[in-house]
């Protein structure tokens, strides 16, 4: 029975201290509303329930009339000018074309006069004259092609890659060493393997 009482009056004593600390929360700052939190919370809560607006008439939206149409003097409303027509068109003659559009027109026109002997199509190779090149000519195109594959070039750039041409040039009073040929290191390969073969260094066959 003691500690039944014990534990009422601990109780009683915990609820106090709550009920104090939320009174105390409540009573706190007015965040400049002129209403402390509870004060406030009850209030919106109360406005929340409420089925009808506390003031009707100071809510009422006061609309104001809109104003009629301005027409420039000497004009009426029905003769109005006419739009300027967008230049951001392929209509446009200064339009730019595309180079997939040039290259479909050019290949239509080609089709188109494919009969006719006369007629040079532009998507042909500018240095292509129609005429059968030499050996020599071919042996020239052939080497030029194979340096520009390799990359052994410095006459320009050609791709963004390439690093400048300052940087690709020799200083003046160098010369390009190329070193030994893969095909004199070879023979001289050879020649050392037979003669340790042969078992004899100074014997030359």
């Amino acid at each position: 029975m003691g500690m039944t009482r014990n534990y009422r009056v601990h109780g009683g004593l915990l609820g106090l201290v709550g009920a104090s600390f939320l009174l105390a929360g409540c009573m706190g700052p007015t965040y400049g509303t002129g209403k402390s939190a509870g004060d406030q919370l009850l209030s919106d809560i109360g406005n929340v329930a409420s089925i009808t607006p506390d003031n009707k008439e100071a809510r009422k939206i006061k609309y104001q009339p809109r104003g009629s149409l301005v027409v420039p003097k000497g004009a009426t409303e029905t003769a109005l000018v006419t739009p300027q027509k967008s230049v951001a068109g392929t209509d446009n003659p200064e339009w730019l074309e595309g180079p997939e559009d040039m290259r479909e027109r050019l290949r239509e026109e080609a089709t188109a006069r494919k009969d006719d002997p006369n007629y040079r199509s532009p998507l042909a190779s500018q240095h292509a004259t129609g005429r059968k090149l030499s050996a020599a000519e071919q042996q020239a195109a052939y080497r030029d092609a194979r340096k520009i594959q390799m990359g052994a070039y410095a006459d320009k750039r050609r791709y963004l890659s390439d690093p400048p041409i300052e940087y690709r040039r020799l200083p003046e009073g160098a010369e390009a060493d190329l070193g030994e040929t893969e095909r004199n290191k070879e023979r001289r390969r050879k020649k050392a393997a037979a003669v340790a073969k042969s078992g004899s260094s100074w014997w030359p066959f």
